[in-house]
């Protein structure tokens, strides 16, 4: 019974409307103005208007709360109200959790949104504690910060280091994610280095910060905010846009897994085994689709690392060949899976990811700056840790 509902779900729901603020380094303004004004984008987007919504989902590290958006749009009926998380992870449950909240009855049209001045006040990538005692934060990170370990950088440069020393995995590979995410960025008018190319020998000889990561292997820590509108696919064909069907949803988590938020993961006997690996595997069995038929992919890009090992968890190339297959050319404009088309949150703007959702659905209504010619099925994924998540997209079932 229960597996009759995961596949009953396919296609039922779509994304309608789709908004964005300016994403930039200071945006001047609170995190509630910029998520009502990524929400009244997407609402108007999708031809609806504020009455329309009785819905709304966040990120549970989003600042502004759901009761506010609802008075910033002027809401008069809402019935469902949710989050999930954490950070990175959240965008895929967050769609995940609107597509439940509407085929069972609890909303009719639901508001998915991500609001943060990551640059000005909260940035993810500053270090963490250290604090006065361990334990009871849930997280057990803390353990590792005598040690020094404090920043996800630190974290992922680790990750990167091992894969180095396990697979051979090269510098120039890493280097070929930025190159590819920056490319596509140069295309994009509205992404924060639409004006600023990068070269091989610029980003070797760029700034290191947690060798072997550089500056160019981090995300762009930005200002902004995102939003999508999910309803059903049935009231999607009378919207004003082509509907962008949801076609599954699936989460996933280590099977090496250990407690706790981040660092933890680094003890796991396994560099490749990422929650996305487990997310994949229900992922493609639910779509009844599989890495062969994705004509692009929105891959959560942190740091270059996380695009590598998620290449590896969702089946692009085998384990320990992520390197090798980025630097083929396979994931920049032309290859056979072009990846952050907007140039994602290293070369676009760092929305946690909720940006990826805005660029596939352009991709998919073929409104993309960046276009990928006849785009049919894309994937996003959301985070590595502690958890994994992903959605696949397609095109007006």
């Amino acid at each position: 019974m229960m597996e009759d509902l995961a596949l009953a779900a396919r296609d039922k729901c779509a994304i309608v409307g789709i908004g964005k603020t300016e994403y930039s380094k200071d945006s001047g303004r609170s995190t509630l103005a910029l998520a009502t004004e990524a929400a009244r984008a997407a609402i108007a987007d999708a031809g609806l208007s504020p009455d329309d919504i009785d819905g709304i989902v966040r990120c549970d590290m989003d600042r502004t709360m759901p009761v506010s958006v609802a008075a910033g749009l002027g809401l008069r009926r809402l019935h469902f109200w949710g989050e999930t998380g954490p950070g990175g992870t959240a965008p895929s449950m967050m769609i995940g959790l609107a597509v439940a909240a509407v085929l069972s009855g609890q909303a009719k049209a639901v508001v998915v949104y991500r609001s943060l001045n990551g640059r000005s006040e909260d940035r993810f990538g500053s270090p963490s504690g250290p604090r006065a005692r361990a334990g009871g934060f849930g997280s057990y990170d803390e353990l590792y910060q005598p040690y020094g370990l404090l920043t996800p950088g630190q974290h992922f440069a680790m990750m990167a280091q091992r894969h180095m020393h396990e697979y051979g995995t090269k510098q120039e590979h890493l280097g070929a994610i930025a190159i590819a995410c920056r490319e596509a960025a140069n295309r994009t008018p509205h992404a924060q280095m639409h004006d600023k190319p990068l070269t091989m020998e610029a980003y070797l000889a760029s700034r290191p910060i947690s060798l072997p990561l550089r500056l160019f292997d981090f995300c762009l820590e930005s200002d902004g905010a995102c939003a999508v509108v999910v309803t059903t696919t049935e009231r999607a064909r009378d919207l004003a846009k082509p509907p962008v069907t949801i076609r599954a949803v699936a989460g996933g988590q280590p099977s090496d897994t250990r407690a706790g938020m981040m660092f933890p993961a680094l003890s796991r006997g396994d560099v490749t085994d990422i929650g996305g690996r487990q997310a994949a595997e229900e992922l493609w069995r639910r779509a009844g689709l599989g890495p062969q038929d994705m004509d692009f992919a929105q891959l959560y890009d942190c740091f270059t690392i996380s695009v590598l090992l998620q290449l590896e968890a969702f089946g692009f190339c085998r384990a320990g060949e992520g390197g090798p297959f980025a630097a083929s050319g396979a994931i920049a404009r032309g290859g056979s899976i072009p990846i952050n088309t907007a140039g994602g949150n290293m070369s676009e703007g760092y929305m946690h990811g909720l940006n990826h959702f805005y660029e596939a659905v352009r991709q998919l209504r073929g409104e993309a700056d960046n276009q990928v010619e006849g785009a049919q099925a894309g994937l996003v994924t959301s985070g590595l840790y502690p958890f994994g998540s992903a959605v696949v997209l397609g095109r007006n079932a």
